[in-house]
């Protein structure tokens, strides 16, 4: 008998054992002792330049699918069937992140991309990337960087997304099932190596070029919606047109905005970037109404950048978008719809950058820059399982610990703040609650708003970069237990995919500690 239970003690440490082993591989550190601590004060303006690139990241689609009823899941079970594109035997599925998991695409409608923009002002060379995806781990923004060769002289980069829900699953949380990963660890590879090769292209590209800043704040504030309590939106559109000081054409611009690039919804099965392909289409090539064009575009490579788009900002399926140029409002998800809100955007700008007397041109100043790493505490007990099992793969640091970035740099009469996720619109503008039914009694922490510390006229602020750690919310308005704020029967959406409840302060705090190093 003392031999059976000898055994039963050795298979129990040896499974223990084993576990440990396949966690510790789960959680450890993939790069250990990094971390980002940069602080650049030139005060001498300098000679600026710019270059832009575009690569396609557009994944191949070898099969499509058969939906027979018309839930948009893959699931065989339900008659569901597929055609062998390659002819390999097997279904070869492209994950689509967003909404529910087995949506798996069915062709492409647009192509994505890595969109890359360098400034360098003679002493400090910046790099920004945005990547059609709902997200893009610091893991994998760290590889990136490390991809770049050191012949760019790149200082820093930084990788944003613009959170389109159209696009192949990079985080992991839309696969197959909620406990297999959703992504294809060879499409990954080739996004962060397009995202380096972006950044090297658009070094070759440099050009002595004079920077245009531009904004409407209000002009956009009928095609989005929050669609959370308090309602507060982040409806600014911010522009920067990078111009050639020589021949006077367009290198590029900037374009940033807040709202979950979604118009197309759920049941769509078509790779797409969502509103931003028909934003950054408009501005590059003009917009058309029929065969005719109706406003010529600027050329040069348009990037989109998402903004403060928790709460959330979206435009769900009972919203209506006006077309810009028929009688006709678009209400149930249609790229029409995204189409006629991407030109809408794309108007805006134009018109913007073509008036004299609204925009404020830059030829020779110089980039300030505050970057920093930091930890947060994973609470989420949801995430801790799919980090786990794989669905969620990411290092950490520390025992649940995550480690993220914030960064802002200023130059002329624009500063921009970038962050690492789907923040709530009243951190940024004003407005944090403390609502009855809450579910820490707290007042409001994350004040004054950000917006007010930044300096200049041209205050952007960009989500989803460096990092994608889901909505940072208040803390005051955390509301995961009943009684529920606002008079709800049900807890409201963002808490469940959020870091956790410290999240909304302690980005808050980073935010305002790298604004106050930079002043």
């Amino acid at each position: 008998m003392k031999k059976w239970l000898l055994r039963i003690a050795l298979a129990l440490i040896l499974l223990a054992l084993g576990a440990g082993v396949f966690l510790y591989t789960r959680f450890q550190d993939r790069f250990p002792g990094y971390k980002v601590d940069l602080h650049i004060e030139n005060s001498t303006p300098g000679s600026l330049s710019a270059g832009f690139a575009a690569l396609k990241i557009t994944p191949q689609v070898p099969d499509t699918w058969t939906d027979a009823n018309g839930d948009a899941r893959f699931v065989e079970e339900d008659g569901d069937t597929w055609q062998d594109g390659n002819g390999n035997g097997k279904f070869d599925p492209v994950w689509i992140a967003g909404f529910h998991n087995r949506r798996a695409a069915n062709g492409i409608n647009d192509d994505l991309w890595a969109r890359a923009m360098v400034i360098d002002d003679g002493t400090t060379r910046l790099a920004i990337v945005a990547l059609d995806a709902i997200g893009f781990g610091n893991d994998d923004v760290i590889r990136v960087r490390q991809l770049i060769p050191k012949s760019a002289q790149v200082d820093y980069a930084i990788i944003c997304s613009t959170h389109t829900h159209e696009a192949p699953d990079l985080l992991g949380l839309w696969g197959e099932s909620e406990f297999k990963s959703g992504i294809d660890p060879r499409y990954m590879r080739y996004v962060q190596i397009q995202a380096a090769r972006a950044v090297e292209e658009a070094v070759k590209n440099l050009r002595r070029a004079e920077l245009r800043f531009a904004q409407d704040l209000t002009g956009a504030k009928d095609i989005v919606m929050d669609t959370r309590k308090p309602d507060v939106l982040d409806e600014g559109l911010r522009l920067m047109q990078a111009v050639d000081l020589e021949t006077g054409q367009t290198l590029g611009t900037l374009v940033q905005w807040a709202n979950h690039p979604e118009t197309t919804w759920d049941k769509n099965l078509l790779i797409s970037s969502d509103f931003p392909h028909y934003v950054r289409e408009g501005i590059e090539k003009g917009i058309s109404n029929g065969d005719s064009l109706a406003m010529p575009g600027l050329g040069g490579i348009c990037i989109y950048l998402n903004g403060a788009i928790g709460g959330l900002m979206s435009t769900v399926p009972d919203f209506g978008v006006k077309d810009p140029f028929l009688d006709t409002v678009f209400i149930e998800p249609s790229f029409e719809k995204a189409r006629a809100q991407g030109q809408r955007l794309a108007m805006l700008a134009l018109r913007q950058l073509r008036s004299d007397s609204l925009v404020y041109p830059v030829d020779a100043s110089q980039i300030r820059l505050r970057a920093k790493s930091f930890e947060l505490p994973l609470d989420n007990k949801l995430y801790r399982l799919a980090a786990a099992l794989g669905v969620l793969d990411r290092g950490m640091p520390g025992w649940f610990k995550l480690r993220t970035e914030v960064a802002v740099w200023r130059l002329g009469p624009a500063t921009f703040l970038h962050q690492p996720g789907e923040i709530y619109p009243e951190i940024i503008n004003g407005g944090v609650e403390k609502p009855e039914g809450q579910d820490f009694a707290v007042d409001p922490q994350e004040i004054p708003p950000v917006r007010d510390m930044m300096p200049g006229t041209f205050k952007f602020t960009v989500g989803l970069s460096n990092d994608e750690i889901g909505y940072i919310i208040p803390r005051s308005q955390w509301d995961a237990e009943p009684p529920f704020t606002y008079g709800l029967h049900e807890a409201p959406y963002g808490e469940i995919n959020s870091v956790g409840p410290e999240t909304g302060p302690i980005v808050y705090k980073m935010m305002k500690e790298v604004l106050e190093d930079l002043k």
